[in-house]
């Protein structure tokens, strides 16, 4: 079983379940856990991994709209070097002062393999947040940022260019613009899964399709120096960008993106929402429900 069928069945009983983050009364609380075999390549520094492991929570919050207000991580290791520890707290703290967050502490534990769980907390203000079930037929679908980041970081420890690769996995969860978009945007998530997934999450939740044009896919452009023919692959289809993937109605762009520009981050409308029946089409050819799954 793998992930989406393990929470399409959990929905069953927990009926908050699907969106990037739960939301408790004003609160928003997401949890996330990383491996050092699948999620950290060799030549990680435990800095980056601490950066990069409470980012990718914080990154759930952003996809909420909502401000982040905290993060806590659970440590577990073979053993524990101190330079490695304090290196992944420096990590935790960095990203966390990059969204006015603060990384107040966690737990320490023994385990055959460096693993660490994060959770973030949001709090709901004047912004209500933002599920993934709210697009409808007739608006746009936009992209922050550009895509194929962590593909092109994963080529970069693969080839041995490590401080690339850690720089490349060092990522701003996109918490301010969230918090523009949630005025505008009617559904939202980040992209850790893929393009391609992401959107099909998106259509599955509101009920819609989407038809995407592959030419407007803003790409990284880390990407050009590590492709080897494959461009499409590594930005519709990777995953773990943490970009964020939402819908707009067709008036809200003009807004929304000059919001965003303040901020220095791109707006890129890459497609439409169409009616279910149409489904998820790139180019007018069916896109293909792939991306990053845990357990697959």
């Amino acid at each position: 079983m793998d992930e989406r069928t393990a929470l399409r069945m959990l929905a069953e009983t927990l009926p908050d379940v699907g969106d990037d983050a739960a939301v408790v009364d004003d609160l928003v609380v997401t949890t996330d856990m990383l491996h050092e075999t699948t999620d950290f390549p060799e030549g990680t520094t435990r800095y980056t991994a601490g950066w990069r492991a409470v980012g990718a929570s914080l990154s759930d919050v952003a996809a909420m709209g909502v401000p982040a207000t905290a993060s806590v991580a659970a440590y577990a290791a073979p053993r524990f070097d101190e330079s490695e520890l304090t290196a992944f707290v420096r990590g935790a703290r960095d990203v966390s002062d990059r969204v006015d967050a603060a990384y107040v502490g966690g737990d320490l534990d023994d385990h055959a393999e460096f693993t660490v769980a994060t959770t973030a907390i949001g709090r709901v203000a004047d912004e209500k947040p933002v599920r993934r079930s709210g697009a409808s037929p007739g608006e746009v679908v936009c992209i922050t940022g550009a895509l194929g980041r962590s593909a092109a970081g994963l080529r970069a420890f693969e080839a041995g260019d490590v401080d690339r690769g850690n720089d490349l996995f060092r990522f701003t969860p996109r918490i301010r613009e969230g918090r523009r978009l949630a005025t505008h945007a009617t559904a939202m998530m980040d992209s850790s899964d893929g393009l391609a997934r992401s959107l099909h999450q998106l259509a599955e939740a509101s009920d819609c399709g989407f038809a995407v044009d592959s030419k407007a896919v803003p790409v990284h452009d880390a990407v050009d120096a590590y492709a080897d023919g494959d461009e499409w692959e590594l930005t519709a289809y990777f995953g773990e960008d943490f970009e964020l993937v939402c819908t707009l109605p067709r008036a809200a762009v003009e807004e929304a993106t000059t919001a965003l520009d303040a901020l220095g981050t791109p707006l890129t409308v890459v497609g439409r929402v169409v009616e279910s029946e149409a489904g998820l089409t790139v180019d007018g050819d069916p896109l293909p429900d792939r991306g990053y799954t845990h357990g697959e």
